[in-house]
């Protein structure tokens, strides 16, 4: 979830700097930096935690007059939050920052490091720097173009070089970028509107392979190799509407991020011969024998998932636990356990006291955490963040597909298998379609007016049951209840009526057959049924297709998407704030 911000003119630049990163905040951040390019001078500064940070190490610096700078937010991929994995990265002469991943870095550095040249990170990032450096021979602007035909992946990018003191370079494939301007001759780059808003009146959103660079206040735009003018259109007013990015609510915005935040949950963790952590050493589970998860609401479905994952995985026994019962019932703590805390925010109480338990009982300790140095990861021994950047809607959605995305990784760690291929498609599982949502809107007006629901699934698609039913009861305050499917006829069944609405999740992958059977039995006590597969029921009364695959984890995912944009296209009818449910609160501190 990283930040870009540019800047051109002579309107203080380092405030100007600082304050679009501060639009961008909300996007979750481990670390900042900017580069200042001023009479052919680059000033850098840098800092890990918060921008205020940033602001105390440059309380000095000051520029004034005309000026062109870059910066950034960064949440950590390849390599750890750590100053020297801040953007901007360098080289001798030239500064860059960057968003997205460069698939193919290791191979650049490689070559590059075969010719003598030195890197400092961890990051894919300064191979970009490093390559373009090493490409510039005359002109700027030819090395900046074979860089970018080097380059695989997804990426924007601004430049700085010595070389060309005048001059922002920019290249955008895959990754956000736009360029905005107003009547002062002042030029901005941003990664989302909210950081010009207010500041500029007028923008370009630059389309995939678009690049280009700004000398002397005019921009130079290429697309498809050809010069051409920039299309502008006026600025959006509104900076919460800008944060949105045009979705009608944060929710829904984190519904369709899903699928890139996962992307880079992965980036750096996984590649042809399996998974990896940088933050994690082998040794640490040594002398492991069985493994105890406990964590609340979202976060124990994630769990739940990931006991399924790490048994079937990596054979290793896995118990679960709800943080808020852990404390008082007297729970036996032996030292062979390996004790794993989830959360989204690091700071839920009931889970952060059974975390100190385990700790003073001498268990090794394990947060997967979406926050970095909140308290949990502070407490715990070691630690894997989830990558979500920040969530605004309540109810959990992108945080719990991370969630589950690491403890999938974990099981494949532990158990020394390898599903790279799997979790890539999976990830792109999760990217809604215009088809799909439409489907979903229209479906809901069907689902409003019952006496409640039951979501039911078989294996792990019984946690996924579930978070399905807590995401419709938290947003839509409609009563629902996840159920393994098999337990239905062990007396929930006896509720069943037309005015019952079943979910029933059906993966072709996992106990399919006898799933199937679960549902019949609904269907035949007239209980009303929608059901979300690749292959249709005939005697369900509604169907949503999923793709056919060879996986259960993507169908897990695709499954999870309709899930969460079912309750929220439910509650949209009914009136409600999809981001601010009653009674609830994103952190929970309180017992």
């Amino acid at each position: 979830m990283c930040g870009i911000v540019g800047y051109i003119g002579k309107n203080n630049i380092k405030e100007q700097l600082l304050d679009g990163l501060r639009e961008l905040e909300y996007r979750g951040y481990d670390s900042a930096g900017f580069s200042i390019m001023k009479d052919g001078e680059i000033y850098s500064y840098k800092a890990v935690g918060k921008i205020i940070n940033l602001e105390n190490k440059a309380k000095d610096f000051n520029i004034d007059g005309d000026a062109l700078g870059i910066a950034h937010t960064r949440w950590a991929t390849h390599g750890k939050p750590t100053e020297i994995n801040a953007h901007p990265h360098f080289a001798e002469f030239s500064s860059v920052v960057h968003n997205g991943i460069i698939e193919n870095y290791q191979s650049i550095k490689k070559e590059l490091e075969q010719k003598g040249i030195n890197f400092l990170s961890q990051t894919d990032t300064e191979s970009i720097v490093k390559l373009f450096e090493y490409n510039l021979k005359n002109d700027a602007f030819e090395a900046f173009k074979t860089t970018l035909n080097k380059l695989h992946g997804a990426f924007a990018i601004l430049l700085l070089t010595k070389k060309s003191p005048n001059t922002m370079f920019f290249a955008k494939q895959g990754s956000p970028l736009l360029i905005a301007k107003n009547d002062n001759n002042e030029i901005f780059f941003a990664s989302s509107d909210a950081p010009v808003i207010g500041k500029a009146k007028e923008v370009v959103y630059l389309e995939d392979g678009d690049y280009g660079y700004v000398e002397n206040n005019t921009i130079h735009l290429f697309r498809n190799n050809k010069e051409i003018s920039p299309t502008w259109s006026i600025l959006p007013e509104n900076k919460e509407f800008a944060q949105k990015e045009g979705f009608r609510f944060f929710m829904e915005k984190e519904i369709y991020e899903q699928a890139n935040v996962l992307q880079e949950t992965l980036i750096g963790r996984v590649d042809e011969n399996g998974v990896k952590f940088d933050e994690l050493d082998k040794s640490f589970f040594d002398g492991i024998k069985d493994i105890t998860i406990c964590a609340c609401g979202t976060s124990y479905h994630a769990g739940m998932v990931g006991s399924y994952l790490i048994q079937r995985n990596a054979k290793i026994k896995t118990s679960l636990e709800i943080g808020s019962e852990f404390r008082y019932k007297e729970p036996i703590l032996e030292k062979d356990t390996l004790f794993i805390v989830i959360s989204q925010s690091g700071e839920t109480a009931d889970t952060l006291e059974a975390l100190k338990m385990a700790k003073n009982a001498g268990l090794k300790t394990l947060a997967i955490c979406n926050v970095d140095n909140s308290s949990i990861v502070r407490l715990a021994d070691q630690t894997i963040l989830t990558r979500a950047g920040i969530e605004k809607g309540v109810a959990s959605t992108k945080a719990f597909a991370t969630q589950v995305m690491v403890l999938w990784l974990l099981a494949n760690y532990l158990g020394d298998k390898n599903e790279t291929d799997i979790m890539l498609k999976a990830s792109k599982a999760c990217e809604v379609s215009d088809k799909l949502h439409e489907k979903i809107k229209r479906l809901s007006k069907r689902y409003l007016h019952g006496h409640g629901f039951f979501f039911i699934g078989r294996d792990l698609f019984f946690p996924l049951a579930l978070e399905g039913a807590l995401k419709l009861k938290e947003i839509s305050y409609l009563h629902a209840e996840g159920y393994p499917a098999g337990e239905m006829k062990h007396g929930p069944i006896a509720l069943a009526d037309p005015e019952l609405y079943t979910i029933a999740l059906l993966s072709k992958n996992l106990l399919f057959e006898k799933t199937k059977s679960n549902i019949e039995e609904l269907s035949s006590r007239d209980s009303t049924i929608l059901t979300i597969a690749s292959e249709e029921i005939e005697t369900t009364d509604d169907f949503i297709k999923i793709n056919n695959s060879n996986h259960y984890m993507i169908e897990f995912y695709e499954m999870m998407v309709i899930t969460q944009l079912l309750a929220m296209e439910i509650s949209i009818r009914l009136g409600n704030d999809v981001d601010m449910p009653r009674n609830l609160a994103k952190s929970v501190t309180v017992e």
